[in-house]
């Protein structure tokens, strides 16, 4: 007896689909402030896979990983809609000083600027209650 396949979540996703995905994640990494540096390591991406993804128009080979990182961010954002009513607000508050337990002083995009999977996931998580998302 065969075992059934698994689809992985990236492969469920349409390439045309992914395209504008990433390329609203990297409008909302440029009005975070985000430098290159910051947004290649964020969305898990070599330096070299940033800037041929970024430069041109063609349908982006992403990677599970990369997808997920995508859509945290593009979750963050609508989030951020959600509790704040005005642009400063919703694209600032990423690089603005947080004092809550889990920042301890650092801003948002400071958290998630090292790459690590895991603080973008808790800092959406974070983001996600403020709009009653739970914790």
């Amino acid at each position: 007896m065969n075992k059934p396949l698994t689809i992985s979540a990236a492969d469920q996703i349409a390439p045309e689909v992914a395209a504008i995905g990433l390329k609203t994640a990297f409008n909302i990494l440029d009005r975070w402030g985000c430098s290159p540096d910051t947004a290649w390591h964020i969305l898990g991406m070599k330096k070299s896979t940033y800037y041929k993804n970024k430069d041109k128009a063609h349908t982006p080979k992403l990677s599970r990983d990369q997808i997920e990182r995508i859509s945290y961010i593009l979750n963050i954002h609508a989030a951020l809609r959600v509790v704040f009513d005005n642009p400063t607000n919703v694209y600032g508050f990423m690089s603005m000083q947080n004092f809550n337990p889990f920042f301890n002083g650092s801003a948002p995009l400071e958290i998630i600027a090292k790459g690590n999977f895991g603080a973008l996931y808790e800092t959406f998580k974070r983001i996600d209650s403020l709009r009653g998302g739970g914790l």
